[in-house]
């Protein structure tokens, strides 16, 4: 995977994170966790921008799910039931999000980009139940930014180690992840706090 990534850096940059995370998040079969996480530790180490290697990201998830999105509205529940399979999208995930859709509503947009499997129907759903596009980016593009807050935060912030935290999350599950992103998420508000400050008092 590491050298996956590296190939693809080297020969596209920024635009490459764009496009893995454009595509994993239309169905395509992509370890996204695992690429954010390393970029992140390859932020870390200086061999990328954090703040290039974020934005490229953000503006893939934001871009693969807006996509994912109109084409649910335009193509219908029926045409995803009979030809899904055929973009990585199961009956079995079809069934899966709708299921969380009616129990969670809205918010299966924000919480599914943590839950492997429906953070790439999610966006399907939404545009075949014609969810408003206001609505749909509220909750969509806020749980996009936070995603990837979190898994390019893991890997800047625990380096090295980045593959032994990813194991321990895959081993442990949702019960690890739901302990780790409030913790990040507040290291990453205290580190941007911080580059606040600083710049201010730079400018004094």
């Amino acid at each position: 995977m590491e050298q996956t990534v590296l190939d693809l850096l080297s020969q596209y940059g920024y635009l490459g994170i764009f496009f893995f995370l454009v595509l994993g998040i239309v169905g395509l079969p992509l370890p996204d966790e695992i690429m954010m996480t390393f970029i992140g530790y390859l932020a870390s180490i200086g061999q990328l921008n954090l703040a290039f290697t974020f934005l490229s990201a953000v503006t893939g998830s934001m871009c693969g799910i807006t996509v994912s999105y109109y084409l649910g509205g335009r193509l219908g529940y029926p045409f995803l039931k009979r030809y899904g399979s055929k973009f990585f999208i199961t009956r079995r995930r079809l069934r899966m999000t709708q299921i969380l859709f009616r129990k969670y509503g809205n918010w299966v947009l924000f919480f599914g980009y943590f839950i492997p499997g429906v953070r790439h129907v999610t966006a399907y759903m939404a545009g075949i139940s014609r969810m408003s596009p206001v609505q749909f980016a509220s909750y969509a593009y806020v749980g996009a930014f936070t995603w990837c807050a979190v898994f390019i935060g893991l890997g800047y912030l625990v380096g090295a180690q980045w593959e032994n935290v990813f194991r321990a999350m895959h081993r442990y599950g949702l019960a690890a992840l739901w302990i780790l992103v409030p913790v990040i998420l507040l290291v990453i508000a205290r580190f941007l706090y911080l580059q606040h400050e600083r710049y201010n008092s730079l400018r004094k």
